[in-house]
């Protein structure tokens, strides 16, 4: 419905922020991370929106970032998770680090927030890891021995970021321009975070 709502803020609590565009005021439930963005009232802000259809209600989500939009979309496709779950998570991990525990496979990390219990964190890694890995399958650029020899080889710097971002929805080919002239010695989130600004950069 909304792709994004840019105006003045005017309201925040811990789950909600209210941005007023052209004298409506668009009350949004954000993430803590996005929360952490919003520093002072009356600045002229941006967030990105989902609308969220119930039987009982209709919810506006508001997020800093593209990315961070692209991680809760993902996080409801997984059975079992709600919105709800899905603000928690992003509540205790930038869309970066939700995605490098997905692609590490660390549940542990994702069962910290809130509400979200180890089953569950298991299962978001289970089933978005399989997302990627048939993505990954259609979408590589070799006969399949390169699948092969990642199955059996730890992963680089540059792939294992390629694969963090194919998490957060990007394809392979995306990834790897967005990584060209990324270092491949800075720490992985910085290395995510800048291939992210640049994707961002090119909308």
């Amino acid at each position: 419905m909304f792709h994004y709502i840019k105006g003045e803020l005017v309201m925040t609590d811990p789950t909600t922020a209210v941005v007023d565009c052209g004298g409506i005021g668009y009350k949004m439930t954000v993430s803590q991370n996005t929360l952490s963005h919003l520093t002072r009232l009356g600045e002229r802000v941006c967030l990105y929106t989902h609308f969220y259809i119930r039987e009982d209600a209709l919810d506006l989500l508001g997020f800093y970032s593209e990315a961070e939009l692209a991680a809760f979309r993902l996080l409801i496709t997984v059975s079992g998770v709600g919105p709800k779950a899905a603000m928690a998570i992003l509540s205790v991990m930038s869309p970066e680090k939700f995605a490098l525990a997905v692609s590490r496979g660390d549940h542990k990390a994702i069962a910290k927030a809130q509400g979200v219990g180890a089953k569950t964190a298991a299962r978001v890694v289970l089933e978005l890891k399989d997302k990627v890995a048939k993505t990954f399958a259609a979408e590589a650029d070799t006969d399949g021995d390169e699948l092969a020899e990642l199955s059996v080889k730890p992963l680089g710097n540059t792939e294992e970021a390629i694969a963090a971002l194919m998490v957060l929805g990007y394809t392979r080919q995306e990834s790897k321009a967005a990584l060209k002239g990324v270092d491949p010695m800075l720490p992985l989130e910085a290395m995510i975070t800048a291939a992210l600004r640049k994707m961002s950069l090119n909308l």
